[in-house]
């Protein structure tokens, strides 16, 4: 499957996120880390986000804790407790479980949508009793950023694609707030998004490059096909049928198939949109390799005007950067350090720990992050 159709009108737009504000903090634990329990904590690792009383976060599920992250949690008045943190290397198994329910979801899929491909039927108990369980135990897991990880790999794209989508989709839709029964509806809709694409002759599903402005044509009728096939599927709701239409319309009025924009795209669109460009840039292809991770989201920061919903995109990049907290970075003036802060207006120019010294890269405009070191 060429990825043209995805990221073809994501460019033309400018800067111009501004952040609105964050949850209220999720630990709200107040005093200093006793020092004489460092021995206890020093080498494990967060089974949480820990943000200070402001919402500020100062350190991401994930991090390893050694003596410069505890002062930093003491510094910030976050007093730790025995369940927030785990052996570093049950969180290892965690990751490695983490990244089999992916290619366990993976490799229940297929079938499914090759059936599909033959049936134009959707076996949707199937995609609910084998498939959404795994989406859903997915999105709990404690790291993202291994998450988007699994998620790279080039073999089984457009498989790997359908996960992709519906587990980055259900994350905005737990961050947004949405109700189990709003999430549940979402997560079937994002996996099946691209279910118009099984009426797509394969040889232009996967040509391994550009489309022709005739392919790309054809290409572009899977939003309707979806629509159709998802309106006519008996426990999909119409609003659930409008993510396959809409998930290719944007902001501006520049996508397609109708060229709508504004509110007139369905909320759920919206988000399936965000997920779908984010997974498919910074995924590998047989032509291509993935955008950076830090890459993508300067990308999506710098280009989102006009294509994507703002406000989607801000609480996005708000949690995606909030998780890097702890992790190292290689910035463009060559040096290397670690994001300590990440400042709720504005996220992709966190505070970073160098040799000692603290850096805020929003008073720094000559430097930014080149990419995060794993």
């Amino acid at each position: 499957m060429n990825d043209y159709d995805v990221l073809g009108s994501f460019g033309r737009g400018k800067r111009a996120l501004h952040q609105n504000g964050r949850q209220s903090a999720e630990h709200d634990s107040t005093g200093g880390f006793p020092h004489q329990n460092e021995g206890f904590f020093y080498g494990k690792r967060l089974k949480k986000d820990m943000f200070n009383q402001t919402g500020v976060l100062v350190a991401a599920a994930g991090t390893v804790l050694n003596h410069s992250e505890l002062e930093k949690l003491q510094f910030h008045g976050i007093e730790l407790r025995e369940d927030d943190v785990e052996a570093a290397g049950s969180f290892a198994g965690k990751m490695m479980e983490q990244s089999e329910l992916i290619n366990q979801g993976v490799r229940k899929i297929s079938p499914i949508f090759e059936e599909m491909r033959m049936t134009k039927q959707v076996p949707l108990l199937e995609i609910r009793q084998n498939i959404l369980p795994i989406i859903h135990q997915t999105t709990e897991q404690p790291n993202l950023f291994g998450l988007f990880a699994s998620l790279q790999s080039k073999d089984d794209y457009t498989y790997r694609h359908n996960i992709g989508v519906g587990v980055i989709a259900t994350l905005i839709g737990r961050w947004l707030g949405l109700t189990e029964a709003e999430l549940s509806q979402l997560t079937m809709a994002a996996t099946l998004h691209d279910i118009g694409k099984v009426k797509i002759p394969l040889e232009i599903l996967n040509k391994p490059g550009k489309y022709t402005e005739e392919e790309f044509s054809m290409m572009k009728r899977h939003a309707v096909y979806g629509y159709q096939i998802l309106k006519e599927t008996v426990g999909i709701n119409h609003r659930q049928a409008l993510v396959a239409l809409q998930h290719h319309e944007r902001q501006d009025g520049s996508g397609y198939p109708l060229g709508i924009g504004g509110n007139k795209i369905d909320f759920f669109s919206r988000i399936v949109a965000v997920a779908d460009i984010f997974h498919a840039m910074t995924s590998k292809r047989v032509y291509r390799d993935a955008s950076p991770f830090y890459e993508t989201l300067k990308q999506m920061e710098n280009n989102a005007f006009g294509v994507l919903d703002p406000r989607i995109v801000r609480l996005f990049l708000d949690k995606v950067m909030g998780m890097l907290v702890g992790n190292e970075v290689l910035l463009t003036n060559g040096k290397n350090g670690t994001i300590v802060m990440v400042h709720p207006q504005d996220p992709m120019h966190p505070l970073v720990h160098i040799d000692g010294t603290f850096l805020d890269l929003r008073s720094e405009p000559g430097v930014h992050i080149q990419q995060v070191v794993i």
